[in-house]
């Protein structure tokens, strides 16, 4: 009798690997949010400057980077003011940074509740996504806010028709830091080395893009090495972001689709392995 019953929700033992219960996602729509706003309350709660600390991390961010890079370097910046070419890197690479790292610990930080409570796990990493997409769109306000303030001192910025791509952008850099963060969450329940290694490697991933030096110097000064920071997808995302709206920089279509194959891939491989081990990560977390 209860098979012929008419469920809202069937929870089987065999489920297809591509199958991303996008329908179920939505039904808990109210649980992602629920969580999104978890994860921005608990950012800055019992802290004296709550939310400000979203402008202040990246403000000491450029200062040490112009400090450091800029000036005591002397690595060129294509002739854009420092602070702006900085900062125009450095929140493209946090939104990733976070979406990765928060990501990669998923199963391991949420499993006393993933194992009491049925929803749709892939929900935990949207939480995740959509939580750090806010703290860009705080760092992205401040981003505009220097931007019109060179403007008004009349440093000559160049934006241009390409700044349309940066919603392509944005989803590039959270389906990147999605895919690759599922793929390592799957592997740490079983081998938790993998998330040391995350921590302190992801800051040294850093090094392997253009956020502190633009795509021109490596290949003009270091073409030997050119390669690595092409072969990085989170190149192309920063270079397109620049190049859209301050008009200097590199923008290859070649370069282009490269990472949107490659964001593609991982979120693709990401989202296999995810599926694969959300059914027994608990007995192994």
């Amino acid at each position: 009798m209860l098979e012929n019953e008419d469920w809202d929700i069937k929870i089987t033992a065999q489920n297809n690997i591509f199958d991303l219960k996008l329908k179920d996602v939505w039904q808990y729509r109210d649980l992602l949010l629920l969580l999104v706003r978890r994860d921005f309350v608990s950012f800055y709660k019992q802290t004296i400057l709550g939310p400000i600390w979203f402008f202040i991390q990246p403000v000491i961010t450029i200062m040490f980077y112009t400090l450091v890079f800029g000036n005591l370097a002397g690595i060129p910046v294509d002739g854009l003011p420092k602070p702006l070419f900085y900062l125009a890197g450095t929140i493209i690479w946090n939104y990733f940074a976070e979406c990765l790292t928060k990501t990669s610990t998923v199963f391991r930080d949420n499993s006393a509740l993933l194992g009491k409570v049925y929803f749709p796990r892939l929900i935990m990493p949207l939480s995740i996504v959509l939580s750090n997409l806010i703290r860009f769109g705080v760092q992205f306000l401040l981003f505009m806010i220097l931007y019109v303030v060179y403007l008004f001192k009349g440093t000559v910025i160049l934006p241009n028709a390409f700044l349309l791509l940066l919603p392509l952008l944005i989803i590039m850099i959270a389906a990147l830091g999605l895919g690759l963060g599922m793929i390592i969450s799957a592997v740490t329940t079983k081998y938790r080395d993998l998330a040391f290694i995350v921590s302190f490697g992801v800051p040294l991933l850093m090094y392997t893009t253009t956020v502190i030096f633009p795509l021109s110097v490596a290949e003009a000064k270091y073409p030997a090495y050119s390669w690595l920071v092409k072969f990085n997808p989170i190149t192309a995302i920063i270079e397109a972001f620049r190049y859209g709206f301050l008009g200097r920089g590199s923008f290859s279509w070649e370069l282009m689709g490269y990472s949107l194959v490659t964001t593609v891939v991982i979120l693709l491989l990401g989202t296999i392995i995810f599926n694969r081990v959300e059914k027994t990560f608990v007995d192994t977390v």
